[in-house]
C-alpha cells in the first residue's frame, strides 16, 4: 500500500511537472504518462492541494498587473501581458529578453490551445530572442509564415530565419515570402506581388490565425536605419514625413496615421486592415521604443501587447498626459 501510494505521489509530481515546467499541454501529457486527460485534471489538482505547486503573487508581479490592466483600458486592447522587470531597469537586452519570454509562452499556449494554427510573423530581434527561448512544444499542426519580405543578408532575426527556426523547434511548417523587405519602387513592389509564389505566400499570410509583430523605431541608431536596407533617398523620405516607427513593413506616423510617402508603396507586406480578424499581437521591449510604440498601438489594429515593464510605465504615463 505503502509502494501504491508513493508511486501515485511521483506520478502527480510528474504529471505537475511537465504541464508547469516542461509546459505541455493536458492532452500531452495526457499521452506522456497514458492515462486519461481526465485523470491529468485530477492530478494536477492534487498537485496544488499538496502543495506540490504553489501560485504566488509577489509585489512586483502585481505592479505588472496594475500597468497591464490600464494599458487594457487606455488602448482597448483584449489582453496585455507585462514582463515584471522592475520600471527602471534601462538595460534594452534584458528588456527586450523579458518580452521574449513572455512570448514563448504566448506562442507555447497558442500550441497547446489550437489543433491547427498558421501564425504569421514579423521580424526583429525580439521575435527572434523568443524562438532562441521556445522550448518543450511538439505540434505538427502550426504553420510559420512571414508577413513581410525579408532582408538580403543571412541574419538571426529575418522573417525568414525566424519562420524556418521555429518550424524546426515544433515539428511544424515554413511559408516564406520570396521577396525582398524593400523594393526600388511602387511599379517594382506591384511585379514583384503579381509573382505566383509571391501571391501563395500572401495568401497563406492574409489568412493567418495569429500575428507576432514587433516594433521597430525610425531614428538614428535604430537598427531599421543602420541595416543598410534603404537608400539615402528612402530614409529621407522617413525624416521628412515625420515617420516614428514600423511594424511589418508598414512605416507609421506619430498619431497612428500611416504615412503616405512612396515607401509605403514598397514594402511587399500584409497590410494592417488585412489583419481584422487575427489574433494581432505586438512585442515590445526597451524604453527607447516609447514612440513607435504607442504610434502603432494608436493605429488601431493591435489586440494583444507583450511589454516589459519599464515601457509599460513610460506608455501609461504619455497615454494618461497626452490621450491616446
Amino acid at each position: 500500500m505503502l509502494m501504491q501510494k508513493r508511486q501515485a505521489d511521483d506520478d502527480i509530481a510528474q504529471a505537475a511537472w511537465l504541464y508547469y515546467v516542461g509546459n505541455l499541454s493536458q492532452q500531452e501529457v495526457s499521452k506522456r504518462l497514458g492515462v486519461s486527460r481526465f485523470k491529468v485534471l485530477r492530478m494536477l489538482a492534487d498537485a496544488r492541494d499538496q502543495g506540490l505547486v504553489r501560485v504566488a503573487v509577489e509585489h512586483r508581479t502585481s505592479r505588472a498587473l496594475s500597468l497591464a490592466d490600464r494599458l487594457v483600458t487606455a488602448f482597448g486592447l483584449q489582453e496585455v501581458q507585462v514582463a515584471p522587470i522592475g520600471a527602471d531597469s534601462g538595460d534594452e537586452v534584458l528588456s527586450r529578453n523579458a518580452v521574449a519570454i513572455l512570448a514563448s509562452g504566448y506562442l507555447s499556449r497558442i500550441a497547446a490551445s489550437d489543433s491547427q494554427a498558421t501564425i504569421g510573423l514579423g521580424w526583429g530581434r525580439t521575435l527572434s530572442a523568443m524562438a532562441d527561448n521556445l522550448t518543450g512544444v511538439r505540434h505538427p499542426g502550426l504553420t510559420f509564415v512571414s508577413l513581410m519580405g525579408s532582408v538580403t543578408y543571412a541574419s538571426h532575426t529575418a522573417p525568414g530565419d525566424v519562420c524556418v527556426r521555429l518550424a524546426a523547434q515544433t515539428g511544424g511548417r515554413a511559408i516564406l515570402m520570396p521577396a525582398p523587405f524593400v523594393t526600388d519602387s511602387a511599379d517594382a513592389c506591384a511585379g514583384i506581388m503579381s509573382q505566383r509564389l509571391v501571391r501563395e505566400a500572401m495568401s497563406v499570410a492574409r489568412k493567418a490565425d495569429h500575428a507576432l509583430m514587433s516594433v521597430g523605431e525610425c531614428r538614428e541608431g535604430a537598427i531599421l536605419f543602420d541595416s543598410d536596407i534603404f537608400t539615402p533617398a528612402q530614409i529621407q523620405q522617413l525624416r521628412d514625413a515625420d515617420v516614428v516607427g514600423d511594424c511589418c513593413g508598414v512605416f507609421y506616423k506619430a498619431d497612428g496615421s500611416v504615412a503616405d510617402i512612396e515607401l509605403n508603396r514598397c514594402t511587399p507586406c500584409v497590410q494592417p486592415q488585412d489583419m481584422g480578424a487575427m489574433d494581432t499581437v505586438l512585442l515590445a521591449g526597451g524604453a527607447g521604443k516609447l514612440t513607435a510604440t504607442l504610434a502603432v498601438l494608436r493605429a488601431g489594429f493591435v489586440k494583444k501587447l507583450l511589454i516589459d515593464e519599464g515601457l509599460a510605465t513610460k506608455l501609461v504615463t504619455a497615454s494618461e498626459h497626452v490621450g491616446v
